[in-house]
């Protein structure tokens, strides 16, 4: 993803990452600018779905957003080094 991942993109965000017959997801937001609660929720989702079988690359803004939202502790989340 690049850009804006807001309430008008994050279905297509969740859409995208949940084909059938896939087992396990990685969501590459390090070009990602923006970033609000229903992307938020829609990475949630994802961890539901895909237990222990997500990774989350973000870019600075979706790293400070998670952050903020108290889920930077969470195993799926790959901080940039």
């Amino acid at each position: 993803m690049t850009g804006e991942v807001d309430m008008s993109t994050a279905d297509a965000l969740f859409r995208a990452a949940t084909p059938d017959g896939v087992h396990c997801a990685t969501l590459d937001l390090s070009a990602v600018t923006f970033f609000d609660s229903a992307a938020i929720h829609a990475v949630i989702r994802l961890a539901d779905r895909y237990p222990g079988a997500l990774e989350v690359r973000p870019s600075p803004q979706v790293l400070r957003v998670l952050e903020i939202s108290g889920l930077a502790g969470q195993p799926w989340l790959k901080p940039p080094s």
